[in-house]
Parts: structure tokens; sequence; C-alpha cells
């Protein structure tokens, strides 16, 4: 295949072009700012929009808030409308999304049919899926939850902490995290490019459910260090705004059901196995 990716430089965008270059496939990255003519998409087999400015540089400003919003939805219109011009137009668009959408899940384990959540993420991501599926192709919509990696992504101010020993829960600690490793994350999207009858939202969350502090004391546990320092909620929101109650506090339980059922295998269905992944020295 040729893909086209969006957001290549991000940690999903890069390792996604690596695994596809490993498996033979040719890739374009799209470099922001420029706009892909339809010609251009006429020569493409997939598309995977994965552009947007990261949520994790906290706190949110007002001004913050509008490049997380346009760097998302413009990039998406500029996409569907060279797709809808063409008269081949790419087999498939692959268009991020979050766990966002669904706001604190509370105890519910949200499936792709679970209605819109309330705050600033939720609102993003529906206008973000929305002007997604505007697409003329098969469009799938991935919710992407915490992406667990070794260096960068939501584990990046995190495992620091708990290698030097004063790492622990954030506030109680008891709030679910919906989570998935990167390996998986990557697999997931091309096997969702090669499955050509999956269509729409699918959740990108790990089938295991976990709330933070089983996060943080798996990691731990597989660092050798303890995991006793709590961070109080009132020092994460002094810190980082209504960030820390939408990705920190707030309860984030996902179903993987929908994608098991397309046939995907997780290298990591276990968060166990998704923290031995991420601790381990990769020159082991």
């Amino acid at each position: 295949m040729k893909v086209l990716v969006t957001g290549a430089s991000g940690l999903i965008g890069t390792e996604l072009i690596r695994v596809l270059q490993q498996q033979g496939h040719t890739t374009d990255a799209w470099k922001r700012g420029t706009k892909v003519s339809v010609s251009e998409m006429e020569t493409y087999d997939a598309v995977v929009n994965l552009a947007g400015a990261t949520t994790g540089k906290l706190p949110w400003t007002k001004k913050y808030k509008q490049e997380l919003i346009d760097s998302r939805i413009k990039t998406t219109e500029m996409l569907v409308e060279a797709i809808n011009g063409c008269s081949k137009p790419p087999k498939v668009f692959v268009s991020g999304s979050a766990s966002g959408f669904y706001g604190d899940t509370k105890e519910v384990n949200a499936t792709e049919e679970t209605p819109k959540g309330t705050g600033f993420l939720s609102d993003l991501s529906a206008d973000w899926e929305a002007a997604a599926t505007k697409a003329k192709t098969r469009v799938v919509v991935i919710r992407t939850t915490m992406v667990m990696s070794r260096k960068l992504g939501a584990l990046g101010r995190l495992l620091p902490l708990i290698k030097w020993g004063v790492g622990g829960p954030l506030a109680s600690g008891r709030q679910w995290w919906a989570w998935i490793s990167l390996p998986d994350e990557v697999n997931a999207i091309i096997h969702l490019i090669n499955s050509e009858t999956a269509s729409g939202v699918y959740n990108l969350t790990a089938p295991e459910p976990a709330t933070c502090i089983d996060v943080v004391r798996s990691l731990a546990k597989h660092l050798k260090r303890p995991a006793l320092v709590p961070v109080p909620a009132f020092a994460l929101r002094l810190a980082f705004g209504e960030g820390a109650d939408e990705l920190l506090i707030c309860n984030q339980k996902l179903s993987a059901e929908k994608l098991l059922k397309t046939g995907f295998k997780f290298q990591h269905p276990t968060l166990d196995s998704a923290s031995a992944w991420v601790t381990k020295n990769p020159a082991d």
C-alpha cells in the first residue's frame, strides 16, 4: 500500500510509519501547514489522520485550547475535501479521536454506542469525528486511550518518578484509566486498514480494565521500586487546571469488544504484560 500519515512526528505516527515500512508499504508524512491536492490524494491507498497538538501540554490556556481545536479540525477538513474531490479516493480513511469523547465514564464500561460525555475533550472529540465522517470512502474513527510507551506519551512524566522511588497514585488512585501499549495501538490501526468490513468508531484500548493505582503499582513492580507517594487532587488541579480533571482524575473505562470481534489479537492484553514491555531495557 501507499499510505499518507498526518501527525507523523508524534508518538503513534512515528511508530506507525516504522512498522508500515517494515511490512513493505510506502509511506508519506504530511507536512504541517501544507495542503494535499486531489491529484496527490488519488495516489494513496489509505490515509491515517493523527494530526493534532498534544493534550498533554498542561495547563490548557485559552490560546492553546484553540490550537488543540484547529490542529485537529482544520487538518481533517482539508483531508476530507481532497478525498471527496477524488474520482478514485483512498480505500480507507482512518481518523483519530480520543477516549475523552465519553467524558467521565464513572463505573460504566463504555462501548462505541455509549453517548457523548461532557467537557472540553468530549466536545473536541465529537467535532473531530463529525469532520472525519464526511469523507466519501470507508471511514474508521479510532478513539485512542492512554498509550503506554517506554519514552514518551502519557507515561513520559510518571515513569521517571517511579524509577526515582517517588511515584504514587494520582488523587484517590481509584479512577479508571483506559490504556493500550504502543505496539498494540499501531498494530490495531494497521489491522483496521486491512479489515475491509471495519468501519465506524472503534475504541483502541486493551481488554483488561485498570485503575490509576493498578497502573502505578504494576509499573513499580517491574521497576522494583516503591509507589507510595500520592499526589492529591487539589495539587493536580492547581498545577494543571481543568486538564487534571479531564485527563488524570476522571474515570475512563472502555470496552475493547468491538475491536476484538474484528479478529484483532493483542500483543499486550494484560496490564502486567504491558508494564513488563514498557519497563524492559530495549537492549535486553
